[in-house]
């Protein structure tokens, strides 16, 4: 049996029990408020973490890259929606998956993109099923609710080109940002209203809008009504991270994914233990900076998970990293962490540092490991 012991690192661990935990936590919030829960695959690209969110009730799921989409439909899953604004470039690879019976849905915010789904569609004698974006928070793309022109002229442009309009979509990723269960409540608020009142103007002109689809781990946790909304997304919270603990919506203890590193040296003067991941097993994501606590590159804590008060990952190259006392200068830091010795690091950014490795290793309640392949590409 292969054990924590066995492993090489640095290396990618997923503790199970916590991630079916953070899986069943989202399912049953989403199924209380009565929405279908859509996942995003895009934080973990692995087929074995899929597996338990659709086992647990999830209803198809959504993907950030067409790489995705292949790769899930070859497994065996239909009901994907592609939530990136498709470029014209992409429209073949969109049909093959869709001829091959993949229940494939592209997104679009703007006329000018629709103008070429439409005549790409009828030069091929498909139509395709299109969501329209709408931006609730100005944090990215999408058509704000209120902007009835334009809404209604990507709207005009793909029923005119017989193309399907299956429903709009929002993301209110502003919602990282907060910090109080007050501002997160509010920004839930603001995604679910914005977008149901886009979907009740695209009605109202008289086109068809059957799913109205919102989320992110932070407002699908805080949301106290879904009224209007069928159907709800969010990918983090299968793993969570520092970013979400620092939002408020997880515990540290409830961080299903960390990396394992060993010791390796010391700068004894500075107050640092040397350790083998660097920026590459960590990634270069430094989102807790901007948030009330900093946690520099990584959360320490034992090798079986249990954090080390007071020290954090404070430095990286790309394959050293330094760890040391959030504040002060630790004396003993050769004594504390003896080269050779084993830490986890909890990351910023659950998506970012799960991009840096081909596979997981994931940890069974009994002590087992068993790798878990996870992908690259678009």
């Amino acid at each position: 049996m292969t054990t924590l012991q066995h492993l090489n690192t640095p290396c990618a661990l997923i503790d199970i029990d916590k991630m079916r935990h953070n899986i069943a936590r989202m399912q049953q919030r989403i199924d209380s408020l009565g929405a279908s829960f859509r996942p995003h695959v895009k934080t973990s690209k692995s087929l074995p973490v899929v597996q338990a969110q659709l086992e647990a009730g999830a209803r198809g799921i959504t993907v950030s890259t067409l790489k995705e989409a292949e790769e899930f439909f070859e497994a065996g899953i239909q009901d994907i929606l592609y939530a990136v604004c498709i470029s014209p470039a992409k429209l073949d690879a969109v049909l093959q998956l869709r001829r091959r019976g993949c229940d494939l849905k592209i997104i679009t915010d703007s006329e000018a993109a629709a103008r070429e789904i439409v005549a790409y569609g009828q030069a091929k004698a498909h139509a395709f099923e299109v969501w329209i974006e709408i931006d609730v928070d100005g944090h990215r793309s999408g058509i704000t609710p209120d902007d009835d022109d334009a809404l209604i002229g990507v709207a005009s442009v793909l029923h005119e080109g017989a193309m399907s309009i299956g429903g709009v979509i929002a993301h209110a990723g502003s919602s990282y940002d907060c910090a109080t269960p007050q501002a997160l409540l509010a920004v839930a608020e603001q995604e679910r209203s914005g977008t149901v009142a886009a979907a009740e103007r695209l009605r109202a002109a008289g086109y068809s809008c059957p799913v109205v689809s919102i989320g992110s781990t932070p407002t699908a946790l805080a949301a106290e009504s879904l009224a209007g909304v069928t159907e709800v997304r969010a990918g983090v919270y299968v793993f969570f991270d520092l970013v979400m603990h620092n939002v408020g919506v997880c515990r540290p203890d409830e961080l299903a994914l960390s990396v394992l590193t060993t010791v390796i040296g010391h700068q004894k003067t500075k107050g640092w233990a040397i350790v083998d991941a660097g920026w590459m097993a960590m990634s270069r994501d430094r989102g807790s900076a901007r948030q009330q606590r900093d946690f520099g590159y990584g959360l320490v804590c034992d090798e079986f998970g249990k954090p080390i008060d007071g020290y954090l990952m404070s430095g990286a190259n790309q394959e050293h990293g330094i760890v040391s006392l959030a504040c002060g200068v630790d004396p003993d830091i050769e004594q504390r962490f003896p080269v050779g010795s084993r830490l986890r690091l909890l990351p910023n950014h659950a998506c970012a540092t799960a991009a840096q490795h081909p596979q997981y290793q994931a940890i069974e309640s009994d002590g087992s490991v068993h790798a878990w392949p996870r992908f690259y590409g678009w």
